[in-house]
């Protein structure tokens, strides 16, 4: 299963806001935090953006998506990631 993690970076003096997603297997991406989406969608845009700058074949179509265990984020991961099957 591949998960993608998002996490909400603050502004500092010299950036601002950023959402950072990211793989176990290494794959990452920053971008600025688009505040006309939802914050549920600007970690989705945040994901979208990891793709598409490591040019990943992964349909997004049909993600499902949780909290991540720190409260900082979410944990995106793909439906046809069934327990069991």
């Amino acid at each position: 299963m591949i998960a993608i993690h998002t996490k909400y970076i603050g502004p500092t003096n010299y950036k601002p806001a950023r959402i950072k997603a990211y793989t176990r297997s290494g794959f990452s991406c920053t971008v600025s935090v688009d505040h006309t989406l939802s914050y549920e969608a600007r970690h989705f845009a945040a994901v979208q953006a990891l793709v598409a700058k490591h040019k990943l074949n992964w349909d997004l179509t049909d993600m499902r998506f949780g909290d991540s265990a720190d409260g900082k984020g979410y944990v995106f991961c793909f439906a046809r990631s069934i327990v069991g099957a």
